[in-house]
């Protein structure tokens, strides 16, 4: 028998540390070897309240290709380990971040309508990163980027300061019951957040169908010293032409629901 099959003695395994992280299997697994990594800020595992629940939905055979694709080019993981050049990465446009953008119909459009503003465009959700990416490569929008992973982190770790010419929250997740409005995105916390990463007059844009979810943004905004209402009254604003009617607008609408939109401009400094 060759040296090569001699049974070998096996060796124990190393009993795994108690304060070691594990990550769930499809944390760890790539889908999309070329695409967005599964868990892009690993390092950064935390133990705080998040306001997105990541979603493991099917990808089209387009939105699979788009992503093998194009994720170089167009798309980056929010993994917190450098800072991003905006002006590099837009080719000196003033960039605005929108955080959440569903399949990126809307997104897509709204690039179309202004190719002289670069879009920053955040979320988890697979199948919408690939189709928009699709979009974009279709229509030849060469001012849309799509980043993967934790705005939270991005906001903190990944963009200098006062870089944002604005930036849109449309139809977050409303954690509609009482005891999860804690993990709802616009509280006064993240409002501190964004006002650092926002020039001044930049504008802070959010729409929601969720009646109390509004009633929440506007008292918070209000409240906050870094932000001022747009709208002469301190109320609601309408919702203004470059932003296109969304799919879960249109689903809100649909059960009745009023839409609201926010604009609140960062304060300038005396």
């Amino acid at each position: 028998m060759s040296e090569s099959l001699t049974p070998q003695p096996s060796l124990p395994e190393a009993a795994p540390e108690a304060s070691s992280y594990v990550p769930p299997k499809w944390r760890t697994e790539p889908r999309f070897p070329d695409g967005p990594a599964p868990d892009p800020a690993g390092s950064h595992h935390e133990r705080r309240i998040r306001s997105f629940q990541p979603r493991r939905s099917r990808v089209t055979v387009g939105q699979g290709a788009a992503l093998q694709r194009l994720w170089g080019t167009w798309g980056l993981d929010i993994d917190g380990r450098e800072v991003i050049d905006l002006d590099r990465l837009f080719d000196g446009l003033p960039v605005v971040l929108e955080i959440g953008f569903g399949m990126g119909e809307a997104t897509a459009q709204m690039a179309a309508a202004d190719p002289d503003t670069g879009i920053l465009a955040v979320d988890v959700h697979t199948p919408g990163q690939g189709n928009l990416l699709a979009l974009a490569e279709r229509n030849g929008l060469n001012n849309v980027r799509v980043a993967n992973g934790d705005a939270i982190i991005l906001l903190r770790e990944m963009l200098p300061p006062a870089c944002l010419q604005g930036i849109r929250v449309y139809f977050p997740d409303p954690w509609p019951k009482a005891r999860h409005h804690k993990r709802r995105l616009i509280q006064p916390e993240f409002l501190d957040l964004a006002a650092t990463r926002m020039a001044p007059g930049a504008v802070l844009h959010c729409a929601t169908d969720w009646e109390n979810y509004a009633e929440q943004m506007l008292e918070v905004l209000t409240a906050h010293p870094e932000f001022e209402n747009t709208q002469p009254d301190g109320g609601y604003a309408p919702r203004p032409d470059f932003r296109p009617l969304t799919r879960f607008e249109g689903q809100g609408l649909d059960k009745g629901h009023v839409v609201h939109d926010l604009l609140f401009r960062r304060a300038e400094k005396p």
